[in-house]
């Protein structure tokens, strides 16, 4: 029923129906969006995502009959773009894959343009090229939601951003005030780039405005 509506939606859609299948898929043919079932045989949904996340950005939007807050946290906590719940309506859904298309679309137009493919910021390079983050030589495996938060610290140095910024920028979506999700996706950052991350030197929180680049001398 997916495929036929978003085919007359004029997309091109390929079915897997199990983990393993996706992932061999994944592996030799080009997509631009993955749509993701969790309750999957031979490789559930969340291992597959993370096999998409060790080598990929592409848009993922997980459906699943499991609603509650904890699989929707453990579901972007691994790196999905979007958490549609079953049952849900195909305009809906229409909706959310076209727009995380356009997202996606969007962030690589205005990244092209970067001048460098190799920022430094004290021990961490981003290599804005190959979508690799570098910290003292080892590779810092991060979601593509703190990629984003990371590269716009980056490319934006002396700016403070506050959460409503952030969440436009890197969602690409309207803020509606739901602090948590730029608190959650900011505390794992931290545990992946900071030396202490309970006293930040990357990332620092100007309290009452929001979060800038940390000073390196």
């Amino acid at each position: 029923m997916v495929r036929r509506y978003l085919t007359n939606e004029g997309f091109h859609v390929a079915c897997v129906f199990d983990g393993e299948a996706a992932a061999n898929a994944f592996k030799h043919s080009h997509y631009d969006l993955i749509l993701l079932d969790l309750m999957l045989p031979k490789l559930n949904g969340m291992d597959v995502l993370q096999t998409v996340r060790a080598k990929s950005y592409i848009p993922v939007i997980i459906m699943s009959a499991k609603d509650s807050e904890l699989d929707k946290a453990l579901g972007l906590g691994f790196g999905a773009d979007d958490y549609i719940t079953k049952p849900f309506s195909m305009i809906e859904l229409a909706a959310r894959v076209k727009a995380a298309i356009r997202r996606a679309t969007q962030y690589i137009a205005s990244h092209s343009k970067l001048n460098e493919s190799i920022i430094t910021v004290h021990k961490i390079e981003l290599d804005t090229e190959n979508h690799r983050a570098m910290k003292n030589g080892f590779e810092i495996n991060l979601t593509s939601k703190e990629w984003k938060i990371l590269l716009l610290f980056f490319t934006n140095q002396k700016r403070v951003f506050t959460k409503e910024q952030i969440y436009r920028s890197v969602w690409g979506d309207d803020y509606f005030g739901d602090e948590n999700i730029i608190n959650v996706h900011m505390s794992r950052l931290r545990e992946k780039i900071e030396d202490t991350p309970s006293k930040p030197a990357y990332i620092k929180t100007l309290w009452g405005i929001g979060y800038k680049l940390g000073d390196f001398k």
